[in-house]
């Protein structure tokens, strides 16, 4: 099925749909439809949508979950070794601004019946590992603003990989 949406549309606009040269007007307010090569047009209905809408929330918080409690344990595993009081309080203010995140996620996970999740082990051991190894050669507080450079640079990518991926959440799980 390939997705088109007509929240441009207006109704009563003409649309072409190619490669049947399907021609239809929208006499109602214009929605989603999902368009199968064989079967035509399916539109997808108001329950439907708020269905997918629901779990592609849901799913995005989740994620954020995961990432949000990664990048405090992150920054727990080096606060330790900082040095310079300017990094430590940077480190420290970054810490405290997750786990509000943290809370704001879990509450509106909450309100949907959902437990949250986990961040993967396989990727909290090998952060674990790298962070170490890192700093058993250079306590430096220039290693450690790399690894975290390093670690909200995988959090990014990730983050937005799954806002591409859960397009149809809620704008308010999208702002997160």
């Amino acid at each position: 099925l390939a997705r088109i949406s007509l929240a441009d549309f207006t109704a009563g606009e003409e649309l072409h749909l190619a490669p049947k040269n399907i021609h239809f007007k929208f006499i109602i307010k214009p929605l989603d439809i999902f368009v199968n090569r064989n079967l035509g047009i399916i539109f997808l209905t108001k329950e439907r949508r708020a269905s997918m809408i629901e779990q592609d929330t849901i799913k995005l918080l989740r994620e954020c979950d995961a990432g949000v409690k990664m990048g405090t344990a992150s920054i727990d595993e080096v606060l330790d070794y900082v040095k310079s009081k300017s990094l430590k309080t940077y480190l420290a203010d970054c810490k405290a601004e997750h786990n509000r995140l943290e809370k704001e996620i879990e509450r509106r996970l909450d309100s949907f019946g959902d437990e949250g999740k986990k961040p993967n082990p396989m990727a909290m051991g090998m952060s674990w590992l790298k962070t170490n190894v890192k700093l058993l050669v250079d306590e430096s507080d220039e290693t450690i603003a790399d690894l975290m450079t390093d670690g909200c640079n995988m959090g990014v990518k990730s983050l937005n990989k799954y806002l591409n991926e859960y397009k149809a959440a809620e704008e308010y799980s999208k702002d997160i």
